[in-house]
Formats: structure tokens, C-alpha cells, sequence
């Protein structure tokens, strides 16, 4: 950033700094209007915050301040967590996250077993999944999807940030019976028993 930025920029870090929410470009443009280059701006803005006390970060197509990752220790702050999440409830998260938009039917699907009214509500309640709409196919099931709180929560700018298997692998997060599936070469249980017949 310059030495003396231009009333632009200085309009847009004074509204980002306010904000009590993230920002999408559209609602930073209400603020301080159409006088300058937007993106060319947050660009600028981001650059000359790196490596400071604060960043200037996008989530999921939002802008916002937030203290660097490794000062963070030192603004925390006491208070009650809330409940954890059941391995139903991260079981059936990691699902949204990884096909969304995702129906109950597909989520029981890829679970194995059904899912309980309430592990949506309360994943629903923590602001990580909302309902997405209809599917197009006979009786309508709501779908879902994660939200722009998941994203800023797990600190990520977007889904394709979510870890591949390859990250998970080396994480030791798969589980024996997946490498095991894998070991198969790809091929699924039903292409073996058909095979077989």
C-alpha cells in the first residue's frame, strides 16, 4: 500500500473494519460506492495487512478482518463451549461438506443408517447447514449444504480447500476397511459378486 492511500481504499478498510459480519463485494460497494477498483483494492488491502497483527482474509466469497492464526492464543477468551458434536453429527457434516447439495436419503445412504431428525437441527442450530431446496425427483426431498459460517469456522476460503484422501491418508484419519476398498483396485463390492455369478 502506498504511503497515502486513496480515499477509496481507505473507504473500504474503514468499512470492512466496522462490519460486524463478513462482507460480500456487492454489500462493500453499498458502503463506499463505485469510486475506485474494487478487487484492485482488497488486493491491495490484504497485501499490506500479511504478516500483521491482523489479516485481511475472504471466506466463501465474504472479506473480513480477523486476528493472524498465530497470534489467536493471545485474544482468546474464556467461555462456555458448546455441546460437541455427536460422530453422528461430524459423520453427516463431512457428508454435506463432501457431496452437497445432499438429500437425507443420500446422506442415510452413504451413512449406512438413518439419520436422526435431530443431528440436522443441530447442525442446522450451529449455522454450518441449511437447507439448500428441492431435488427434482419424485416427492421433492430438501437438500442441503454447508453455509459461509462452516467455511469461515474450519478456515477455509472455499470447499475445494476441504483435505483430499491423500491428506486424510496421511493424516492416519482412513479408516482400515477404506484402504482396504481401495486395495480392490477400484473396484466395487458389487462389480466382485457379479463376477462371481
Amino acid at each position: 500500500m502506498n504511503a497515502e492511500p486513496d480515499d477509496f481504499l481507505r473507504a473500504v478498510e474503514a468499512a470492512l473494519f466496522v462490519a460486524e459480519t463478513p462482507l460480500t463485494p456487492a454489500e462493500i460497494k453499498l458502503h463506499v460506492g463505485e469510486g475506485g477498483n474494487l478487487p484492485l483494492a482488497l488486493g491491495a488491502l490484504a497485501d499490506h495487512y500479511a504478516g500483521r497483527g491482523i489479516n485481511l482474509v475472504e471466506r466463501g466469497g465474504r472479506w473480513h478482518f480477523q486476528t493472524a492464526p498465530d497470534l489467536a492464543h493471545i485474544l482468546r477468551r474464556e467461555k462456555d463451549e458448546p455441546r460437541k458434536l455427536s460422530r453422528a453429527a461430524m459423520e453427516t457434516l463431512a457428508i454435506i461438506a463432501y457431496h452437497e447439495p445432499v438429500s437425507r436419503a443420500e446422506i442415510e445412504a452413504i451413512r449406512g443408517v438413518q439419520v436422526a431428525k435431530g443431528t440436522l437441527d443441530v447442525l442446522m442450530e450451529a449455522g454450518w447447514v441449511r437447507p439448500a431446496g428441492r431435488r427434482e425427483v419424485p416427492g421433492r426431498p430438501l437438500i442441503y449444504a454447508t453455509t459461509v459460517d462452516f467455511l469461515s469456522h474450519f478456515g477455509l476460503s472455499s470447499r475445494r480447500d476441504l483435505p483430499g484422501v491423500d491428506d486424510l491418508r496421511a493424516a492416519g484419519l482412513l479408516d482400515p476397511v477404506d484402504l482396504a476398498l481401495e486395495g480392490l483396485g477400484g473396484q466395487s463390492v458389487v462389480e466382485n459378486d457379479e463376477e462371481d455369478a
